[in-house]
């Protein structure tokens, strides 16, 4: 990656970025690009890394090595400049909790040059967000909504939300990502969400990165990784077994798992045809192929990874 591409494709990324606490590491040399005016979503189980790459982001954190790229630039050398085109959303809402909305709004407004003050008051009203009382006495919907609208409010080229959902019920979630969708269709945003959320991201991110303690292990469009995905079902009769596990590994298997009941595989290079090499094997019994969602894909690439630092 360098500055040219970066600034005629990318609005954030990552160039070859390690992250270390001493001697745990973080972040091993992670490199993506989000373009200009997609969704992305960065996922990893707790410790693989994610929230040190935003804070790297940032400019709240330096890499150990590479570069956090923010609006083509460093983000550790630019941070100042480029915030004023960046929203954010943090994990925990940091608005003082004796503060209220209104005086909220008032002190953001007067931080940015531009500040689109009728669609925050707006977005506030639509929410039911009291404006006259202390922060501290909202519940979490209330609070993630006050921190979109705070962070929509600049009208950002690039809006991180770093686990916006956290805490929040199904209702609050789903009334998030509503907000979130039509802001996307008004402006264009450019969007990075981590998310423990996999089923609330699903319908509107249109790529995916999966960090594995540290590394980047996938990176790629929303609707690529869901066609090569699958789970198959099957029997088999005996003396089959080197010729299922051979049309298996040619699938890219990885898992399988079987029983008195049968069998059962996850495999990552699924096309039609390879199934119906493998549907049409003698010792084959009745396979079935499912398609599987973004939650399913993410426990079969790292349900085996253990935590470290987050």
């Amino acid at each position: 990656m360098n500055d040219q591409t970066t600034n005629q494709v990318a609005v954030a990324g990552f160039d070859s970025v390690t992250v270390r606490y001493g001697a745990v590491l973080a972040a091993d040399a992670v490199t993506l690009s989000v373009p200009r005016g997609s969704v992305y979503t960065l996922l990893g189980r707790n410790g693989a890394g994610k929230s040190s790459l935003v804070r790297c982001l940032l400019g709240q954190q330096k890499p150990s090595s590479g570069r956090a790229l923010l609006l083509g630039n460093d983000a550790w050398k630019t941070r100042r400049i480029a915030m004023e085109r960046v929203g954010v959303v943090p994990e925990e809402p940091d608005v003082p909790p004796g503060m209220t909305a209104a005086q909220a709004v008032a002190f953001c407004s007067r931080l940015y040059r531009q500040w689109d003050g009728t669609g925050v008051a707006e977005r506030l009203r639509r929410f039911a967000v009291p404006t006259t009382i202390p922060v501290g006495r909202l519940s979490k919907g209330q609070k993630g909504q006050l921190a979109l609208a705070l962070a929509l409010g600049p009208r950002p080229e690039l809006l991180v939300l770093d686990d916006p959902t956290l805490g929040l019920d199904v209702v609050a979630r789903r009334e998030l990502y509503e907000e979130l969708v039509v802001d996307l269709a008004d402006r264009g945003t450019t969007v990075l969400i981590t998310t423990h959320d996999l089923a609330g991201v699903e319908g509107i991110a249109l790529r995916v990165g999966i960090l594995r303690q540290g590394k980047l292990v996938l990176d790629e469009d929303m609707e690529t990784l869901k066609a090569r995905f699958r789970r198959i079902t099957f029997g088999r009769r005996p003396a089959a077994e080197l010729v299922t596990e051979r049309a298996l590994t040619a699938m890219g298997a990885v898992r399988v798992a079987g029983g008195e009941w049968g069998f059962e595989a996850v495999v990552e290079r699924f096309a039609e045809d390879g199934f119906g090499r493998f549907a049409s094997e003698a010792g084959v019994v009745e396979p079935e192929a499912r398609a599987m969602s973004l939650e399913e894909i993410f426990v079969a690439v790292c349900g085996e990874e253990r935590g470290g630092v987050a």
